[in-house]
């Protein structure tokens, strides 16, 4: 398994968001993270990645988390924030290197490998033909997608992304996802990311995570939907469930 997560309590002040849980998340597969506002999903990803704190164990990639160096760290795992990022004097391959730090020496030299990959990690995204612009003068969409590229210039096993569809209009929040599927599957990366785009989520993602304080249930899309959970946590948002075609909608009368 790529994550996993064995007696996991978070707490945020003396309130208790998740207790006990254990779960796994493997190879090659879109997980989202969903629930209510507040109640620990930035959380949850930060205390995966190493940056906040939590009892119990996280093993990545089938060694524990505490036990990494911080340049294992970074080759194994990286984030993808939440934050609006605008760099107005860098191209976009420049920004893009960045991913490539873990691999350079102490003043980022670049080699021919590593412009390879900043390259390619740009087609991915289809980006290729932004090289040379600047964040500054992008949309919302396009420079998520830079980002996206720097993680995957990263060339971790693991992608993590806290709301990366925030800033987004609803045509672009489903390319958004629809890369982030064919990443997981075509390049064999364990995505987790976390959203309130319910309809997304449960058509495109391969397992959806359910934070329901102090729980966490961790189920394949189809089972989530039939299963009931999402619809009484969000009992009060007036929402209805088609489990034949995992999409959501809001109830009519």
């Amino acid at each position: 398994m790529s994550i996993l997560l064995n007696d996991i309590t978070l707490r945020y002040g003396q309130r208790i968001l998740l207790e006990g849980v254990s779960t796994s998340f493997p190879q090659a597969s879109l997980t989202a993270l969903i629930g209510r506002n507040g109640t620990g999903k930035s959380t949850l990803l930060r205390a995966i990645a190493g940056l906040g704190p939590a009892s119990g164990t996280v093993e990545l990639c089938g060694r524990p988390l505490a036990a990494l160096s911080a340049r294992e760290r970074a080759t194994t795992l990286s984030f993808v924030t939440t934050d609006k990022v605008r760099i107005a004097n860098l191209a976009c391959e420049e920004v893009v290197a960045f991913g490539r730090a873990p691999y350079t020496d102490w003043i980022g030299h670049l080699q021919e490998e590593d412009r390879t990959i900043v390259e390619r990690s740009l087609q991915l995204v289809g980006m290729e033909s932004f090289a040379r612009k600047t964040m500054d003068r992008m949309s919302d969409g396009e420079c998520q997608r830079v980002m996206i590229a720097r993680a995957l210039a990263q060339d971790t096993p693991i992608i993590l992304l806290d709301e990366p569809t925030a800033f987004l209009d609803l045509p672009n929040r489903y390319a958004l996802a629809l890369l982030l599927r064919k990443l997981a599957h075509e390049e064999r990366k364990c995505i987790l990311f976390s959203t309130h785009d319910l309809d997304i989520a449960l058509s495109l993602c391969d397992t959806i995570a359910l934070l329901d304080t102090p729980h966490l249930h961790h189920l394949p899309a189809g089972e989530m939907v039939r299963s009931g959970l999402i619809e009484r946590l969000f009992a009060g948002e007036n929402l209805q469930f088609d489990p034949q075609h995992r999409s959501v909608r809001m109830r009519q009368g």
